[in-house]
């Protein structure tokens, strides 16, 4: 029942972010909005607001390696081709896969064009994405293929209050806040609190993978693909990665008052390898 109820839900996010993505586009006001102002409003509002938009039919995973395919083809290596490949790369497509896309393109479109677009490439794909080498970008890619959310971005942000590598990717910015958190293997938060002076605290969906949620005071509990944890405002919590594999849920922003996140110490590897044994 409850992989039935989280694949429901999955569908029902999905529909609503594709309904609410509209790609927001200035750059041809900016740079072409006096000197050629038909061509840049077609650029802003037809191409990237409506063509690039139309996200029921062509998600933009697709839509960015089809145009860095058409780009690379022509070979076009300026500004644009790098604009699209840092497009690609937030639309989810992976350093191991941009690699085996331009070796691919090369023996259809030429070896020169390839070789250009290669080093375009290493520039967009260095900044940590490959700090797990080779194995961890398979390892990444291998998980992403078994749920529906992307896997994002490196969690950067928050990077300090989090023991090993977490990836963050939102789901919903409108309404209710829904992001799918990953974790790498042992990966976890600290402890920490959902503040709020009525209402709040956190929802989470087990997506893929195996964690654990442990509330102060509390057994610990294992979080599997379903899975449902209700995490009242003021409860002193953590959760994470299982040691034997990665980890993704959806994280749920309750709405309430005077919200605020505390976080507090890091789970210790004693404490997190109890739970293991």
């Amino acid at each position: 029942m409850n992989r039935i109820i989280l694949t429901a839900l999955s569908v029902i996010l999905t529909l609503n972010v594709m309904a609410q993505e509209k790609i927001v586009q200035t750059a041809g006001r900016d740079q072409l909005g006096t000197f050629a102002p038909k061509f840049a409003q077609l650029n802003d509002d037809v191409l990237f607001g409506e063509v690039w938009s139309r996200t029921d039919s062509l998600g933009l995973r697709d839509r960015s390696l089809v145009t860095i395919t058409s780009l690379i083809s022509q070979g076009i290596t300026d500004s644009s081709l790098i604009y699209h490949l840092q497009s690609a790369k937030r639309n989810g497509i992976t350093r191991t896969e941009i690699s085996e896309i331009i070796t691919h393109i090369a023996f259809y479109a030429g070896w020169p064009k390839a070789w250009a677009a290669f080093n375009l490439a290493k520039g967009v794909w260095a900044d940590g994405e490959g700090d797990g080498g080779a194995a961890g970008d398979a390892a990444r890619e291998a998980f992403q293929r078994e749920m529906i959310f992307p896997i994002g971005e490196p969690n950067t942000a928050y990077a300090d209050y989090f023991t090993g590598r977490s990836y963050l990717a939102p789901v919903s910015r409108e309404q209710v806040m829904v992001y799918n958190v990953t974790f790498e293997p042992r990966c976890r938060n600290n402890w920490h609190i959902h503040h709020a002076t009525s209402g709040g605290g956190q929802v989470l969906i087990g997506v893929a993978g195996r964690g654990w949620y442990r509330e102060e005071g509390k057994p610990a509990v294992e979080i599997l693909p379903g899975t449902v944890i209700n995490i009242p405002a003021g409860v002193k919590h953590w959760h994470g990665a299982a040691a034997d594999g990665w980890f993704a849920h959806l994280a749920i922003e309750v709405a309430g008052e005077n919200t605020s996140n505390e976080w507090l110490e890091p789970v210790t590897d004693e404490e997190y390898d109890a739970l293991e044994k």
